[in-house]
């Protein structure tokens, strides 16, 4: 059972800035690119990286989530000796409380941890969308020796201030952490992903627990006490695509990285689905396949089995079974499982959640904003 790493993925937070799409939801859980859900992402990164034993730290809706992962076969995860664990928070006493930081949810699975004996510890976050190898950081981790590896990327200056900035010395050793600084010195921004020796980490996340003071979370605690303690800590930087998709702006930008122009670009800055090389898996379903009606005109957009149009989609993105009657109009917009869009009904740079109704004639959204319309909503009105 020994492993050289294994790897947590952190996937129990309540995402409130999703507002509407998270009301019923866990955030890893939320549809994403007509036919994943965000934590496919990352699942796939542990799949395609070898790392064959993945515990998830659930908590909020978890319900969804759950169902979604399964036993882990669509990630080639369903293994005897590992695969994927679901780890929801648990008490071994009366009145225990949930999970109460990322650092306490790692801490109150150590039992988990310990059953592998890993000399690594890969900590990774359930609500990005990128596509990452991780040896190729733990491989930098072992060149240096280093008690903890953080992934990190480059930011435009005028936005390091929304990040955990990383500053190091030439060779990418961490001197300094600084959590969005106002006036930040560099832009290498924390990703979330660590890679920590399980002995060192261990160390420091029961000292954590017995101070008071503490918020037990990873970027605001753990990684400032082991620079005080002087741990070897490294900065690892990612130059591929990597967005948080924490709200709905960001949602909305990187669902719309996948339409661009070219699906087959080559550039590792950009979010590539059509990368044979590196698949992004998900669980499946048994939809029919989609139909497109003699009436419909179609550009520029991803839709995906069960879907039938009849009307304008432009620059969108069609989840499972979604049905768009004739002369709708979708433009710029995301629209979820089995929602549908009656006849007439127009919608524009909108977010439909699942099982949406947009009645005949009704118009959502405009060209300045993004409106989202929470799941099971039935639209009878304008929206704006």
């Amino acid at each position: 059972m020994e492993r050289e790493i294994i790897a947590l993925i952190l996937a129990g937070g309540q995402g409130s800035r999703l507002e509407l799409l998270t009301k019923t939801n866990a955030k890893p859980a939320v549809e994403f690119g007509g036919k994943y859900r965000i934590i496919d992402f990352t699942l796939s990164n542990c799949s395609n990286s070898s790392i064959e034993v993945v515990g998830v730290l659930t908590q909020y809706q978890p319900l969804i989530l759950h169902s979604h992962i399964g036993i882990g076969s669509a990630w080639d995860l369903d293994r005897v000796n590992g695969g994927v664990t679901i780890l929801p928070p648990y008490t071994e006493e009366r009145g225990g409380k949930w999970y109460s930081g990322t650092a306490d949810a790692v801490l109150k699975n150590i039992n988990f941890v310990e059953r592998y004996s890993p000399e690594n510890l890969l900590i990774l976050s359930g609500d990005h969308v990128y596509k990452m190898d991780y040896l190729k950081m733990l491989k930098f981790h072992k060149q240096k020796d280093a008690d903890a590896t953080i992934a990190v990327t480059k930011v435009p200056i005028e936005e390091a201030s929304r990040f955990g900035i990383m500053n190091t010395y030439e060779d990418y050793r961490i001197y300094e952490f600084e959590e969005k600084p106002k006036k930040p010195k560099n832009t290498l921004a924390s990703m979330g992903i660590y890679i920590f020796k399980w002995d060192k980490l261990k160390e420091v996340l029961m000292e954590d627990a017995q101070d008071e003071s503490s918020s037990h979370d990873f970027g605001k605690d753990i990684i400032p006490k082991m620079l005080k303690k002087g741990y070897k800590m490294y900065a690892y930087v990612f130059n591929g695509y990597w967005k948080d998709v924490g709200t709905i702006s960001s949602y909305w930008e990187a669902s719309m990285d996948l339409i661009k122009e070219d699906p087959y670009s080559p550039k590792e800055e950009e979010l590539r689905l059509f990368d044979g090389s590196w698949k992004v898996y998900s669980a499946s379903f048994a939809y029919p396949p989609q139909y497109i009606g003699p009436s419909a005109k179609i550009s520029n957009s991803l839709i995906v089995e069960g879907c039938i149009v009849f009307g304008t989609v432009s620059n969108s993105i069609l989840s499972y079974g979604v049905v768009v009657g004739e002369k709708a109009e979708i433009i710029d917009s995301i629209i979820m499982s089995d929602a549908v869009i009656e006849d007439g009904a127009k919608v524009v740079k909108s977010i439909i959640g699942p099982k949406v109704v947009v009645k005949r004639g009704s118009i959502v959204g405009n060209c300045k904003e993004i409106t989202v319309v929470r799941e099971g909503e039935i639209v009878m009105e304008n929206v704006n």
